[in-house]
């Protein structure tokens, strides 16, 4: 396993890397953890956590090797974090051992014991959705990252009731019994989804995705007007857990997944808005507050077939190479990841780009009818004699920023809606490899998980995670 690997050879170091640079010469991946979901796919069982073989010498390339069944329907498993990180590099008291996996809808938190057996994990404490509800009087759990003092750190889209609000709970560490709240004070965001920290700049940045009441089924564009999606970056006191600024991103922007630049002296980083499809630099001013920028922005295409007559990329997943020199993201509808060299911070350079499936594909029900950057429609993307379905969203590089690996479930209730053969067939994993000296992008043609096979029935896979891990569960502090 990953960690333990690491821990031999730093002797009485904690979980982790000392460094994001000591983090890129790490051990190859060898399998990595997918949440498989079930919900809205008309297939009665319960999700799973699917371990998959991504070592080029096994074989078992590219084959789930384990699966582990949750024991309820309809969670919708969906992102994932660890019980101790690099946060904690300093303790050697601290392993990484336990998987945190909540449920976006059900609301219940899975803590996974994937040190007994990293290639067979098992569930270690089920923490139910009640817990959360009258200690925290929050639900729908999202982003979890492991904090320095050795606690659970977990966003949440709303209250008990589907309304939204940006709130926190806060798990032990050692016994993962929810304490209650993070944040302090009265003044709490309307809406949550994501977030990062840095204690060298006693900040804590969440984001906004929509009310889940809004959201669960699918997109209804009129809950934009009726302010049920987000706009803001909201900026916490570290120390004090109190929501100090609101930065507004726009109307209609709905900023998703937000990063730090890896390097914890830096007080800068990017946040992919959703619905405008643009990324925004954020960072520290002189006077010491935060403020944003828009740096890239992907222009709409005019389109007949579709939702609305202008079609967003819709960025719904965005990272940033251990080094801090490349960032990605993916344009779920769109249907292109792309590689941006970010040297400079503030002039993003497009390097990298490739077609991995989406909704503007030739001979697709969309038809293209003007577009600022593409002079045809492309191809349908197809591997190993299969057409995948729907387009790219999670992604996840591998330590040496040389392979990016790629699947293709936004959120069941979305991909019923907006790529209902992806539903039928099921997802996806793909690997790219990535040029980290002159920038670009390539399909690995030799790899393909196929979750339309998987024996329970096609199912759609999300989040991808290292055991050692990775550039989007790690804090450096």
């Amino acid at each position: 396993m990953v960690f333990f690997l690491q821990s031999a050879k730093c002797g009485a170091c904690g979980p982790g890397y000392a460094t994001p640079l000591d983090a890129m010469k790490g051990p190859r991946e060898e399998i990595v953890y997918v949440p498989c979901i079930y919900r809205n796919t008309g297939i009665e069982k319960p999700d799973y956590l699917a371990t998959v073989d991504v070592d080029p010498g096994s074989p078992r390339y590219c084959q789930v090797i384990h699966r582990l069944p949750v024991p309820n329907l309809k969670d919708e498993l969906h992102h994932s974090g660890w019980n101790a990180c690099s946060s904690c590099f300093g303790d050697a008291t601290k392993r990484r051992n336990r998987l945190i996996l909540p449920s976006l809808i059900s609301s219940r938190i899975y803590v996974v014991d994937v040190g007994t057996d990293s290639r067979a994990p098992r569930i270690h404490k089920i923490v139910e959705p009640v817990e959360l509800f009258w200690k925290g009087n929050v639900a729908n759990p999202h982003t979890s990252h492991c904090l320095g003092s050795g606690d659970i750190l977990i966003s949440c889209l709303g209250d008990p009731a589907g309304n939204g609000k940006g709130g926190f709970i806060l798990l032990d560490g050692e016994t993962f019994e929810v304490k209650g709240n993070w944040e302090n004070g009265e003044k709490v965001p309307p809406l949550g989804y994501d977030f990062w920290y840095q204690p060298r700049h006693n900040v804590l940045m969440s984001t906004e995705w929509g009310a889940p009441k809004a959201l669960a089924d699918g997109f209804d564009p009129a809950d934009i007007e009726r302010g049920l999606y987000g706009r803001r970056i909201n900026v916490w006191d570290w120390s004090t857990h109190t929501y100090v600024q609101a930065i507004d991103l726009g109307k209609g922007s709905v900023p998703l997944e937000i990063r730090f630049l890896h390097n914890p002296d830096a007080a800068e980083g990017f946040v992919a808005c959703g619905l405008s499809s643009a990324v925004h630099r954020f960072y520290k001013t002189e006077k010491g507050d935060w403020a944003a920028e828009k740096v890239i922005e992907v222009p709409s295409k005019k389109v007949q077939g579709w939702l609305l007559p202008d079609m967003p990329g819709l960025i719904t997943d965005i990272l940033i190479s251990l080094d801090d020199r490349f960032l990605y993201f993916s344009n779920w509808l769109h249907g292109d990841i792309r590689q941006y060299d970010i040297s400079n911070r503030r002039q993003p350079r497009l390097v990298g780009q490739v077609f991995l499936g989406g909704s503007i594909t030739n001979g697709g029900a969309v038809t293209v009818v003007e577009d600022k950057e593409l002079q045809s429609q492309p191809e349908p993307f197809v591997i190993q004699g299969k057409r995948v379905p729907g387009g790219p969203q999670m992604i996840q590089l591998s330590l040496d920023g040389k392979r990016l690996y790629v699947t293709n479930s936004l959120y069941s209730g979305w991909d019923k809606q907006f790529y209902p053969d992806l539903v039928k067939e099921g997802s996806v994993m793909l690997q790219i490899d990535v040029d980290t000296e002159r920038g670009g992008l390539k399909a690995n043609k030799n790899f393909l998980v196929d979750f339309g096979k998987e024996p329970g029935g096609p199912v759609l896979a999300h989040e991808i995670r290292y055991p050692g891990g990775d550039c989007t569960s790690d804090i450096w502090m």
